[in-house]
C-alpha cells in the first residue's frame, strides 16, 4: 500500500489511475509521494519515507530540488501536458497586445445608459484603438520547448514571419518545428529582429531579467513583449520605462505584481496559462502515472533532478540505488548476489542505478557504500 499527499486539487481522472493499492488525500501523514501544483514546498520538512515529488506543470520552483536530490527524492514534472493550454492563450495575447481590444471593451462599457445615441458615439470614438495586424509582422520565440514549438508553429499559420532559439532545443522537439521558423544564433538576435516577441523559458540565475534595460533599448520601436513563462524573465521597471517612452507599445503578461498592476499599455492575466480543464486532467494523469511507475517498477520518466531511466523488470527482486556519480563503487557491494539486470544513469553529481536480482538481496552492503543515499527494494 502506499500513501500519497495532494497539497492541491488534483484531477480525479488523474488519481482515479492510481489504484487499489493507493491512499491518498490531503491528510496523509509520512507520504511516501506528494501531487502538487503550486503550493510552496520549500520550508516543510520531508520524512525519511518520502520517495517522490510530482509537479502536475511544467514549471518546478516551488519545490526545493537540491535538498530533494540529496535525500534521494525524486521530482517530476509534467512537460507538454498544459502547451497547448498556454499556445491558445498566448495567441489570444498576441491579438490583444495588437488591437487595443480590452481597452476598447473597457470604453464600450462607459457608453450603458445613452440610448439611441450609442451607436454614433461608437463609430465617432473607434479611432481611438486603431490596431495593426499580425499577419506579415515578425514573432521572436525564445524558448523552443513543448510551448514555444506550438505558437511558433500556429503564428507561421496565422501568417507570421516567425524567428526562434533555444540552445538546448531536443531533436524531437526539432522535428516538430514547422521549416519555415527561422532558427536564429542567440537570444539577442532574437529579441533585436522581432516586432512581437514571446518568451517559453524557465527562471533561472541565468534567464532573470533576460529582457532588461538594455536589451529593450536594441529592440524594434514599438515592440510588442509577452510573458506566459514567469515572473522574473521580464524587468518590470525597465518594460514600464520603454512602455512610457513608447519604445515598447504593449506588454502583456500572465503574472502581475504591484509595479505593473493598472499600468499603461499594461495587460495583466492572473496566471490563466494552464487553467484549463483539459490541461489540469492533462497533468494530473502525466503526474500520477509517472509516481506509480517510480513507486512500483523504479523507472523514471520527466524527472528535473534525477537521470530518466527505464529497465523491463527481471529477476526476483528489483533495487533502487540513488548514489553520487561514482557508479563503479557499487560492484564490490554486488558479490554474492544473482544480478540479472543492471543499468545506471547519471544526470550532474548524481546517479541511479537499477539492480534486478534473483535470491537474496544484500541491501545493507550497498547502504555501506560511500557516496550512496538511498537504496530500496520493490
Amino acid at each position: 500500500m502506499y500513501n500519497v499527499l495532494t497539497l492541491n486539487k488534483i484531477a480525479a481522472v488523474g488519481t482515479g489511475r492510481l489504484g487499489a493499492d493507493y491512499t491518498y488525500g490531503d491528510s496523509i501523514e509520512n507520504p511516501d509521494a506528494v501531487l502538487v501544483r503550486s503550493a510552496a514546498m520549500h520550508d516543510m520538512e520531508f520524512a525519511d519515507n518520502l520517495l517522490a515529488i510530482a509537479r502536475a506543470g511544467a514549471g518546478t520552483n516551488n519545490i526545493p530540488k537540491d535538498k530533494c536530490t540529496e535525500k534521494g527524492i525524486v521530482v517530476f514534472n509534467t512537460p507538454g501536458a498544459n502547451a497547448n493550454a498556454v499556445k491558445e492563450l498566448v495567441l489570444a495575447g498576441l491579438f490583444l497586445s495588437s488591437r487595443k481590444i480590452v481597452e476598447g471593451i473597457e470604453w464600450a462599457k462607459t457608453l450603458k445608459g445613452n440610448g439611441d445615441a450609442v451607436g454614433k458615439m461608437v463609430e465617432k470614438g473607434k479611432s481611438r484603438f486603431v490596431g495593426p495586424e499580425i499577419t506579415g509582422k515578425t514573432l521572436g520565440v525564445i524558448g523552443l520547448g513543448a510551448i514555444g514549438i506550438l505558437v511558433a508553429n500556429a503564428a507561421v499559420a496565422l501568417g507570421m514571419n516567425v524567428i526562434g532559439f533555444d540552445p538546448f532545443v531536443s531533436v524531437p522537439n526539432a522535428l516538430k518545428l514547422n521549416p519555415y521558423v527561422k532558427l536564429m544564433k542567440s537570444n539577442e538576435e532574437v529579441m533585436t529582429s522581432c516586432d512581437y516577441l514571446t518568451i517559453h523559458v524557465p527562471l533561472t540565475p541565468d534567464t532573470k531579467d533576460l529582457v532588461s534595460a538594455e536589451m529593450i533599448a536594441k529592440m524594434k520601436d514599438g515592440v510588442r513583449i509577452l510573458n506566459y513563462s514567469r515572473d522574473g524573465l521580464v524587468n518590470c521597471d525597465a518594460v514600464l520605462e520603454a512602455l512610457k517612452s513608447g519604445k515598447v507599445s504593449k506588454y502583456v503578461t500572465d503574472f502581475g505584481n504591484d509595479k505593473i498592476l493598472g499600468e499603461e499599455n499594461v495587460i495583466v492575466l492572473p496566471h490563466l496559462g494552464a487553467s484549463t480543464p483539459e490541461s489540469e486532467d492533462n497533468c494530473a494523469m502525466m503526474a500520477c502515472d509517472q509516481i506509480k511507475e517510480y513507486l512500483e517498477n523504479g523507472n523514471i520518466v520527466n524527472s528535473v533532478n534525477y537521470p530518466a531511466i527505464s529497465l523491463p523488470r527481471s529477476g526476483d527482486k528489483r533495487i533502487c540505488v540513488m548514489h553520487r556519480n561514482v557508479p563503479e563503487r557499487l560492484h564490490d557491494a554486488l558479490e554474492g548476489m544473482t544480478v540479472v539486470g543492471m543499468l545506471t544513469k547519471s544526470r550532474g553529481d548524481y546517479a541511479y542505478t537499477i539492480i534486478d536480482v534473483t535470491g537474496e538481496a544484500n541491501v545493507e552492503k550497498l547502504e555501506a557504500v560511500e557516496g550512496v543515499v538511498r537504496v530500496r527494494v520493490i
